[in-house]
């Protein structure tokens, strides 16, 4: 069973400062959240998905790694000790135990799944519980990539109509993109990852269409067509995400008004690395 897009971990070393760009950026962003060991988020919802802020908060006592277990915090930790950016992609899983058997038996895990609770903000203020059980995935080609997957045990109490109507239009978010020297040979991972073997490879790089949005890894080319820029930093690496609003032209207006940088590339509006703390963002008029 293929997986869809669930959520996009992104390292920042200043969450506040992320998240008011965020903002600036016409999205609805949630209170800040602290997980039990010590990282903190913020959070931007759409339907089905979300974006996740993320940054190593003061006191933090993260779990350091060991032989099959994959310690969240410090990825994220050691990520940010490199750069900011897009530093792991997530996928949804109705079953994280089921999910954690199918890596091993493809040879991409060998971690045991990982169960967490925390406390979450209302935007009344009020606090729920959700709670998440994950199984991690590795791609020893890509190792600055992070991939696992996520079971929601309480989705009541974490998605919220009203944090997903944006004021910039956004309804989707509508795919992701990895870059590589050899997009052909993360194939076999991202296939497996996934869940999806009837996939497109050209020369431009592979396409997965996942229920909910598109998981591409391109060419460092490709990516600069597709994109009109080149991808930040260099080797395997998550390079930048896809949202789709629903009028394009209004999206621009607005960044104009809140004198964000942006290029407009074949019917798009791409933000620089430079400016979206370390990552593409890519705005396209939704289908």
């Amino acid at each position: 069973m293929s997986r869809p897009l669930d959520h996009l971990v992104l390292a920042v070393h200043d969450l506040d400062a992320a998240g008011a760009f965020y903002e600036r950026l016409g999205f609805l962003v949630g209170a800040r959240n602290r997980h039990p060991w010590g990282t903190e988020n913020r959070i931007v919802q759409f339907p089905g998905a979300f974006l996740e802020l993320i940054t190593v908060g003061e006191g933090a006592v993260i779990a350091p790694h060991q032989p099959g277990i994959f310690s969240f915090g410090a990825f994220v930790r050691d990520y940010l000790t490199l750069r900011e950016g897009f530093a792991m992609l997530v996928l949804a899983s109705n079953d994280a135990r089921a999910d954690k058997d199918a890596f091993d038996k493809a040879g991409i895990g060998g971690f045991q799944p990982f169960d967490f609770a925390r406390k979450a903000k209302k935007p009344d203020g009020s606090e729920v519980e959700v709670s998440f059980s994950l199984a991690f995935a590795r791609d020893p080609l890509a190792p600055h990539c992070g991939f696992f997957v996520c079971q929601q045990h309480r989705p009541e109490n974490f998605w919220n109509a009203a944090m997903q109507a944006h004021p910039n239009g956004a309804t989707s978010l509508a795919g992701v993109s990895m870059v590589a020297a050899d997009p052909a040979d993360h194939a076999e991972f991202l296939s497996a990852f996934t869940g999806i073997r009837a996939f497109s490879a050209t020369s431009a790089g592979l396409r997965f269409e996942t229920p909910r949005g598109l998981v591409e890894c391109l060419s460092e080319q490709a990516f600069a067509f597709r994109h009109g820029m080149d991808a930040p930093a260099t080797g395997a690496r998550l390079a930048g995400f896809t949202v789709a609003v629903r009028d394009i032209g209004a999206l621009a207006k607005h960044l104009d008004q809140q004198g964000i940088d942006w290029v407009e590339h074949q019917g798009a509006c791409v933000i620089q690395p430079k400016d979206a703390f370390s990552l593409v963002l890519r705005f396209v008029a939704a289908e």
